[in-house]
C-alpha cells in the first residue's frame, strides 16, 4: 500500500499530556469519572425471556390472539395468579373450603385488585348448587353438601366439561372423585398492562400482588402455593442480583491473585485497580444516561471489560519496565511504552469494538443492547488505560523517586532469564523446523473442526434462565452472607409439568384473520386439520384441535334448539354450519356458552384461533413446521402462533444473529485490520496475518459447544464474535510488536523471539487473569450465564494459545512468500532457538 499516514505526531501529542502533564490527565478523568458516576442507578433493571420475545412475528401473532380472546374473560390490563393446590385429595370437601376461602379472601381484599376467579371448587359448588353465583354462596353450598354428594357432582362435572379435568392433576380419578393437585386462577385489575408473550416477564405490577397473596392464602391453611408472572419476575430478579453477589467477589478475589503475580507491585497494583474500576464505572454511568436497562446478558460486560482492560494494563506496564530496566528514566521510558503501545490498543480496540458491535445486526434487542453496552465500553477502556494509567504511573514514580520508595517487582514478564522466557518461543521453534507442514496441518485439522462445530445446536427455552431447584453444594463454601436464597421457580415448574401434563402432548396455535361469516368458513377452518402432520396428536385421522367448531358442536349437544339451528345450516351433517354463520354466531353469543366461543372467535367474527394438540416430546423445529404446514392449509391470512412457536422463533434468530455477527465481526476486523497495517507499517497483509489464530478460534470455540452440547442461546450466540473482539487482542499486541522488531532486525526469527518474549509475557499475565476472571461466571447461579463464563474463558485461552503456537510459523510462510525475504534459519539458527539479546526498547 502506497499511502501510509503518519501516525508519529499524534502519538506524540497524547504523550506530551502523558509524560509532561500527568496531574492534568488525572483530575480531567477524575472530573469525568464524576459525570459518570451521576448515571449510576438511572437505568433499572429487566430480566427474564420475554424481553428476547418483543418483534418476532410469531410472538406479535400471539400477542393479538391474547388481546383478542382472553380479554373477554379477563378485562384489559389484568394479569392473574395460580394457586396451586395439592394434597392427599384436593377433591375432598376440606380440600375444596381451602380453595374457595383462599379465594374469596383475596378477593375480599382491596389492595388485591381480584377482577375474578376459578377453580375446581367454584365448579363442584355450581354444580351442586346451579344458583350459588358467589363465592360465599357457594362456600355454604360445599359445607352443607355430604361427601357422597360432593363426589356426585365431581362426577358430573367431569362428564359435561372436559375443561375440568385440565386442571386436575393427571391422577385425576372422576370415579372416586379424587386428585393430588389442581390449579385454581385469580384474576387481577391492574394499573399497568402485563406481559402476554411467551417468555416469562422481567418487569410485573403483578410482583407486590403476588407477594402479598402468599400471606393471604397461607392464611387459610392447607398447602397452597402462590405463583404466577410476578413470583416469576421477583426471582428473575434476584437471580441477577444473587449472581452478581457470587461471582463479583470471586473475581475480585482471583483477578486480585493473578494481578499481585503480574504487577509484584502495590502501587502498580493499585493504579490498575483503580483503572479497572473506573471503566466499569464509566460503562455503568453511560447506561444509567443512555437508559439502557440492566439485563442478564449485561451481567457478563464487567467482566469483558476487565479482559481488555486487565490486558492492556499488564501490557502498559510490562512494556514500561523493559525500558526501566535498561536504564532510562521515568518519562522517557513511558514516553517509548506509549510510543508502541497506543498504536497497538488502537489496532486491539478498534477489533475488539467491531467484533462486540457486530452484535447490533441481531433482531433481538437485549442482544443489540449488548452489542453496543461493550463497545462504548470497550472505547472506555481504551480511554483510560491508554492514557490515564500511563499519566498516573508517571506521576506515582516521579513522586516515588522524590520520596524515595523502592521499586518492586520491576523485572518484566517473559524476561529471557525466566522460566516462562524459556517456554514462550515453543512457536518460533515450530516456525524453524517446519512452518509449512505445520501449517498444512493446522488447516486440515480446522477444516474437520469447523465441520464438526457447524452442527451446535440453537435453543430458547426458560430452562435456561431458571435458577437451580436444588442450590450446588459448592455454594456453602461461601460466607453466608453471599449465598444465595432458597429459589421456588424451578420446583414450582417441574412440579407443574410433573402432575399437570399428561406426557402425551401440548399445544400450538393457528390465528386466524378474515370474514368468518362467509359460507363455508368452519368448514374449511376445520379441513385444515384433516391428515396431520407427524408432530399433531390424531383423532380418528383428524388433528385433535379446540376451536370454535368444537365449541359450537359441543353446545349443539347440549342445547337442542341450537343443534336444530345448526343442523339447519348443515349441508353434509357432520355438526358444522356451512350457511348464514352470522345467525349461528350471535345465537352462540346470546348462550351461556358465551364466555367458551368468545375464547376462539372474536365478537366482530373477524379473527380465530383454533388450538391443536402436538406430541409433548416433539422438538419445537418439528412442532413449528407442522404448525406452519397447517396454517398454510386455512384460505384466509393463518399463522402459525404459540408459546413453542414463538420460541423456536427466537432460537432461529439467535442462531442467524450469530451467524450473521459472526460474518460481520470478521469482515469488518479483516478490513479494519487490513487498513490500519496498510496506513501504519505499510504491510496491509500483517492484517490478514493478524486474523489467522482468530479463525483457529473461533472454529475450535464452536467444536468445543458441539462437544459439550453448549447451544447457541441469547448469550452463547454472541461468543463467536465475542471470540473475535477478546482474541484478536492477543496476536494484534504480537504482530504489532513484530513489525516494530521487524524493522528493526534483519531476521525473522530473531524479531519473533523478541516479540514473543516481550510481549507473550504480558499475554500470559493478561490470559491468566482474565481467564480466571471470566471463567468464574461459571458459578453464576443460572445456566445461561455458566456457559457463558466458560465458554469466554476458553476463548481466551484458545486465542492466546493460537497467538503464541500458531502465529510465528505464519509470520515466517509470510515472511517468505509475501514480504519477500529470506526467512530460513542460519546453521547457529539451527541449533539454538533462543535470542541472547535484551528485549528491544522499541
Amino acid at each position: 500500500m502506497d499511502v501510509q499516514i503518519d501516525a508519529q505526531r499524534y502519538i506524540d501529542a497524547v504523550d506530551h499530556w502523558i509524560v509532561d502533564r500527568p496531574r492534568t490527565v488525572i483530575v480531567a478523568f477524575l472530573l469525568v469519572s464524576g459525570v459518570f458516576a451521576l448515571g449510576l442507578g438511572g437505568s433499572g433493571t429487566s430480566s427474564g425471556t420475554s424481553q428476547f420475545t418483543e418483534d418476532v412475528p410469531a410472538q406479535e401473532a400471539l400477542s393479538d390472539v391474547n388481546d383478542n380472546f382472553e380479554r373477554v374473560t379477563f378485562e384489559p390490563d389484568t394479569g392473574t395468579t395460580q394457586l396451586i393446590q395439592s394434597g392427599a385429595n384436593v377433591l375432598s370437601k376440606p380440600a375444596l373450603l381451602r380453595m374457595l376461602r383462599a379465594q374469596e379472601r383475596l378477593r375480599s381484599n382491596p389492595d388485591l385488585q381480584v377482577a375474578g376467579t376459578t377453580s375446581v371448587a367454584r365448579t363442584v359448588a355450581r354444580t351442586l348448587d346451579p344458583s350459588a353465583t358467589t363465592l360465599d354462596a357457594q362456600i355454604d353450598a360445599v359445607e352443607r353438601a355430604t361427601p357422597g354428594e360432593i363426589d356426585a357432582a365431581v362426577a358430573t362435572a367431569a362428564a359435561e366439561s372436559p375443561a375440568f379435568a385440565a386442571s386436575l392433576s393427571t391422577d385425576f380419578n372422576a370415579r372416586s372423585a379424587s386428585a393430588s393437585a389442581t390449579i385454581g386462577l385469580v384474576t387481577h385489575s391492574l394499573s399497568a398492562e402485563t406481559g402476554d408473550g411467551a417468555g416469562t416477564s422481567g418487569s410485573s405490577p403483578l410482583t407486590a400482588i403476588q407477594q402479598h397473596a402468599v400471606f393471604v392464602v397461607d392464611s387459610v391453611g392447607g398447602d397452597i402455593t402462590v405463583f404466577g408472572s410476578g413470583i416469576l419476575s421477583e426471582e428473575f430478579a434476584a437471580v441477577i442480583g444473587d449472581s452478581l453477589a457470587l461471582v463479583v467477589p470471586a473475581a475480585v478475589v482471583l483477578i486480585l491473585f493473578f494481578l499481585v503475580i503480574a504487577y509484584r507491585d502495590p502501587i502498580d497494583l493499585g493504579l490498575g485497580i483503580v483503572s479497572l474500576a473506573m471503566a466499569i464505572l464509566w460503562t455503568f454511568g453511560f447506561m444509567g444516561h443512555a437508559g439502557i436497562a440492566f439485563s442478564q446478558m449485561l451481567i457478563a460486560v464487567p467482566p469483558l471489560l476487565l479482559a481488555v482492560g486487565i490486558d492492556f494494563g499488564i501490557h502498559a506496564i510490562n512494556r514500561y519496565r523493559e525500558e526501566r530496566v535498561q536504564g532510562f528514566g521515568v518519562r522517557d521510558s513511558m514516553r517509548t511504552a506509549t510510543d508502541q503501545l497506543l498504536l497497538a490498543f488502537v489496532i486491539v480496540t478498534g477489533t475488539t469494538v467491531i467484533g462486540f458491535a457486530a452484535n447490533a445486526s441481531s433482531q433481538l434487542g437485549p442482544i443489540r443492547d449488548f452489542g453496543l453496552v461493550a463497545a462504548v465500553g470497550i472505547v472506555f477502556t481504551f480511554c483510560i488505560f491508554g492514557v490515564f494509567l500511563p499519566a498516573a504511573k508517571v506521576a506515582a514514580d516521579d513522586l516515588r523517586e522524590r520520596v524515595g520508595v523502592p521499586r518492586f517487582g520491576s523485572q518484566p514478564l517473559g524476561s529471557e532469564e525466566s522460566v516462562l522466557g524459556a517456554l514462550l518461543p515453543l512457536g518460533v521453534r515450530i516456525a524453524r523446523v517446519a512452518p509449512k507442514l505445520f501449517l498444512a496441518l493446522l488447516l486440515v485439522s480446522t477444516a474437520w473442526l469447523g465441520a464438526y462445530g457447524s452442527g451446535v445446536d440453537s435453543r430458547f427455552t426458560q430452562d435456561s434462565f431458571l435458577p437451580p431447584e436444588d442450590n450446588p453444594d459448592y455454594l456453602e463454601y461461601f460466607p453466608e452472607a453471599l449465598q444465595p436464597r432458597d429459589y421456588t421457580v424451578t420446583e414450582t415448574t417441574n412440579y407443574l409439568e410433573e402432575r399437570f401434563q399428561t406426557g402425551e402432548e401440548d399445544v400450538t396455535t393457528v390465528y386466524v384473520e378474515g370474514s368468518l361469516t362467509n359460507d363455508g368458513a368452519l368448514e374449511s377452518m376445520w379441513k385444515a386439520g384433516a391428515s396431520p402432520p407427524d408432530s399433531f396428536v390424531v383423532d380418528d385421522g383428524h388433528a385433535r384441535e379446540t376451536s370454535i367448531v368444537t365449541v359450537i358442536r359441543a353446545y349443539a349437544r347440549r342445547d337442542a334448539e341450537f343443534a336444530r339451528l345448526v343442523a339447519r345450516n348443515d349441508r353434509n351433517a357432520n355438526g358444522i354450519p356451512d350457511d348464514d354463520l352470522t345467525t349461528v354466531y350471535d345465537a352462540l353469543l346470546d348462550s351461556p356458552a358465551r364466555e367458551r366461543a368468545l375464547d376462539y372467535i372474536t365478537d366482530d367474527y373477524t379473527a380465530a384461533r383454533v388450538q391443536y394438540a402436538v406430541e409433548a416430546d416433539a422438538s419445537q423445529a418439528a412442532v413449528t413446521s407442522d404448525t406452519q404446514t397447517v396454517a398454510d392449509r386455512f384460505r384466509f391470512e393463518a399463522t402459525a402462533t404459540g408459546s413453542v412457536v414463538v420460541l423456536k422463533a427466537v432460537s432461529d434468530v439467535i442462531a442467524e444473529s450469530a451467524f450473521v455477527s459472526l460474518l460481520f465481526a470478521l469482515l469488518g476486523t479483516a478490513a479494519f485490520l487490513v487498513l490500519i497495517y496498510g496506513l501504519l507499517e505499510g504491510r496491509p497483509s500483517l492484517g490478514v496475518v493478524n486474523l489467522v489464530p482468530i479463525a483457529v478460534t473461533v472454529v475450535g470455540i464452536a467444536a468445543t459447544m458441539r462437544y459439550l452440547d453448549i447451544p447457541f442461546n441469547v448469550l452463547t450466540g454472541t461468543i463467536l464474535s465475542i471470540g473475535i473482539g477478546l482474541g484478536i487482542d492477543y496476536s494484534a499486541h504480537l504482530v504489532h510488536r513484530f513489525a516494530e522488531e521487524y524493522d528493526e532486525s534483519a531476521d525473522v526469527f530473531d524479531a519473533l523471539t523478541r516479540t514473543v518474549r516481550g510481549t507473550g509475557g504480558a499475554l500470559t499475565g493478561s490470559m491468566l487473569t482474565t481467564v480466571t476472571g471470566i471463567g468464574v461466571l461459571a458459578i453464576a447461579i443460572t445456566p445461561v450465564l455458566g456457559q457463558f463464563g466458560l465458554l469466554t474463558g476458553l476463548s481466551i485461552l484458545y486465542s492466546y494459545l493460537a497467538s503464541l503456537v500458531v502465529l510465528p510459523p505464519v509470520i515466517v510462510v509470510w515472511a517468505r512468500y509475501v514480504d519477500g525475504r529470506d526467512a530460513r534459519p542460519g546453521r547457529e539458527d539451527a541449533a539454538a532457538d533462543t535470542s541472547t539479546d535484551s528485549p528491544a526498547t522499541g
